[in-house]
């Protein structure tokens, strides 16, 4: 039974009282209690707040396995009862005090916690996070690897490794471009860092949304970078006029090798670098006359189907298959890899062509342009060809499901263009040595 020892002066109980106080709460005066319940003893103090109401406030664990223990315990709950009287006195409820004390304090400590954090979280660690979680789910294993890549060989180590929250927009402006190189008008950034550029806006932009930084200076320098290419606009490549193209691809057929190939089926098929580099014997059904794109190696990451015409089965055909995975692999002796991306360059400067055209430019822009000045399909159709993503999915889906015939006419038709050579549009090409 719970018993109370009433007494009107203040620090009353001794060391030995405290060290041998049975079960009950004994008083040490000013509502300063001494409670023992079982093997375990605590100091109270008992008081009525400025609203009137009765409230107990616990002080922390009564030590008493010793009079050193029991002193210095009742000496600390004494001077923590004074603090509290003196928090009633200004008309604060003591336990109001101490628990927005404490709020406070975690506070503190949670933002100590979220600052280390973020020194920790430098910008090649949130790169490679992104990178990991979004980026090689959704990428090739070569192309993924070419991602992270770029970053880390164009960002400069300092900054690499630097916390992503203190990366400023001249920091990083000077880092990928030189505040030198920007004035000077004529230097022009390279593509490859308008691209580090926006790999690094992804990241940025995902830190932010996880809370490891509240800016994002990579989209903060995407205007200078801009500026410093003057009107150049992004996406647009070199491209041969599409009247010039048949006696290209004459000169181009006379041309011997497997770049030479692989450019000219890339060319038919309006086909990306990528996807026709990479391209594997499996994907082809020569019977069928169809070519099939994984969706792991589209840009869109949908299954493409492309319509072979004569001469791009012609091509197929011909190529040495001798235990080959790849279409065009690379010549090294025991490496079963694809030829280079850079491979069909190579057929362009030896047809002294790589001023007036790049290999994207001749195998897309100049199909489309063929196709859209001419009428030679509906927009649709041109855009399917083409592989471009749909907005609409449910468009996009009837779109791939109706136009297989349209495509392969409009293939066929590119080839034909292709193939004829009018007098008045004969241009001068290189050949080879």
């Amino acid at each position: 039974m719970t018993r109370t020892r009433n007494t009107a002066q203040l620090q009353q109980l001794s060391t030995k009282q405290i060290q041998n106080a049975p079960e009950g709460d004994h008083t040490d005066g000013g509502g300063l209690l001494l409670r023992v319940r079982d093997a375990s003893a605590g100091w109270v103090l008992r008081y009525t707040a400025t609203s009137g109401r009765r409230r107990e406030m616990g002080l922390g664990i009564a030590r008493r396995d010793s009079a050193a223990q029991a002193g210095a315990s009742v000496k600390l709950a004494r001077e923590m009862a004074h603090g509290a009287r003196e928090a009633l006195q200004r008309g604060v409820d003591p336990i109001d005090e101490r628990d927005m004390e404490r709020a406070a304090a975690r506070e503190v400590d949670q933002a100590k916690k979220v600052t280390a954090a973020r020194e920790r979280m430098t910008l090649a660690r949130a790169a490679r996070s992104y990178h990991e979680l979004v980026k090689e789910p959704m990428l090739t294993p070569k192309h993924g690897a070419q991602w992270i890549a770029s970053l880390e060989h164009h960002v400069p180590e300092a900054l690499w490794h630097a916390p992503i929250d203190s990366i400023t927009p001249p920091a990083l402006l000077a880092a990928l471009t030189g505040v030198r190189a920007l004035a000077d008008s004529t230097v022009k950034v390279p593509e490859t860092l308008l691209r580090v550029r926006q790999r690094l806006d992804a990241v940025f932009e995902d830190a932010m949304f996880h809370g490891r930084c509240a800016t994002n200076p990579a989209a903060a320098i995407k205007r200078k970078m801009q500026e410093a290419n003057g009107s150049r606009k992004r996406g647009q490549f070199a491209a041969l006029p599409y009247r010039e193209a048949p006696a290209f691809m004459i000169a181009l057929r006379e041309q011997i090798g497997l770049a030479a190939r692989c450019l000219e089926l890339a060319a038919l098929t309006a086909a990306r670098t990528g996807e026709v580099i990479e391209a594997t014997w499996s994907e082809f059904d020569l019977e069928a006359g169809v070519w099939t794109v994984p969706a792991e190696r589209m840009k869109g990451r949908e299954i493409h189907t492309v319509h072979l015409s004569a001469r791009a089965l012609e091509i197929v055909k011909t190529l040495p298959q001798v235990d080959a995975v790849f279409l065009f692999p690379t010549p090294a002796a025991g490496k079963n890899q694809p030829l280079s991306n850079m491979a069909m360059l190579t057929v362009l400067d030896r047809m002294g062509m790589r001023e007036r055209t790049t290999v994207h430019g001749l195998c897309r822009a100049t199909f489309s342009t063929w196709a859209n000045e001419t009428a030679a399909a509906r927009p649709d159709v041109i855009e399917a060809c083409l592989a471009h993503q749909e907005g609409n999915k449910i468009r996009a889906a009837y779109n791939r499901a109706q136009f297989a015939g349209e495509r392969a006419a409009l293939l066929d038709a590119w080839a034909e263009y292709l193939s004829k050579l009018p007098v008045s549009n004969v241009v001068q090409i290189a050949r080879a040595a």
